[in-house]
């Protein structure tokens, strides 16, 4: 392979590594909105996110193609079963991270931020012994 089919390569992994990270923090937005307010709404998610309402559009379009989430213009936002399952796993994932990192003694409010990136990195496998060192508490 030539190193101009090596970085085409890492490009498109890298865009597609950022997708799922996007798609996992908005069907995790979704479901904690659901919880709290009972329904998520675009308006709900983009002033959460900080982000314009266009950029929310275009993600919720990306997440129904995808077959994450159900919507209908100016109605509430729904997660498929798959959305669900997905949601679930992400919450899981950041809950253990954040868990992990204040276990050794990271203070709370930077344990939030820092298990925000490191949650969609964070392979099976260090979880796992994560999640071995908490139950040991």
């Amino acid at each position: 392979m030539t190193s101009e089919n090596t970085g085409s390569t890492r490009f498109m992994r890298t865009r597609a590594d950022h997708a799922r990270e996007t798609a996992e923090d908005y069907v995790e937005l979704i479901l904690v909105l659901s919880e709290e307010l009972g329904e998520a709404r675009s308006t709900d998610i983009a002033q959460r996110l900080g982000i314009s309402q266009v950029t929310v559009s275009q993600t919720l379009r990306r997440l129904i193609r995808d077959g994450l989430i159900t919507a209908e213009p100016y109605r509430s936002i729904f997660l498929t079963e798959s959305g669900r399952e997905l949601a679930e796993r992400s919450r899981d994932r950041h809950q253990v991270v954040v868990q992990f990192l204040r276990k050794i003694g990271v203070p709370d409010e930077i344990a939030e931020v820092d298990a925000e990136g490191i949650e969609h990195h964070v392979s099976e496998t260090t979880l796992s012994v994560m999640r071995r060192h908490l139950e040991f508490d």
